[in-house]
């Protein structure tokens, strides 16, 4: 029962993510598809199963909070955040930015 939630769960993260882009929501979909048909036959009891669904619900998961589409509109890129999409606070930019270096190595002034 777990394969469908997890097969159902990622279908709807790739809709959420993919909306109003027709080409690649199929291509997601078949994906999906060939995926879950390639284990199909693998019985309940194999321990591939597991790794497999929880890989299923992480990518179900990225593709709902961090996948963002972009859309060209004259010379502006129009981006269709939605309510599922991961929103950062820049924290850690900002402290990066303060005290930057290359390779562990300090840049600029800073030597």
């Amino acid at each position: 029962m777990a394969a469908i939630q997890s097969y159902r769960n990622l279908l709807r993260a790739a809709r959420i993510a993919f909306h109003g882009d027709a080409p690649v929501l199929e291509a997601a979909r078949q994906s999906i598809r060939n995926g879950f048909r390639d284990k199909a036959s693998l019985p309940p009891s194999d321990p591939s199963i597991a790794p497999a669904l929880q890989h299923a619900d992480e990518v179900a998961s990225f593709l709902r909070a961090n996948v963002v589409q972009g859309k060209k509109e004259g010379d502006v890129y129009r981006l269709r955040i939605h309510e599922h999409t991961e929103r950062g606070d820049n924290d850690s930019i900002k402290l990066a930015s303060k005290n930057p270096s290359i390779g562990g190595v300090k840049c600029c002034s800073q030597r």
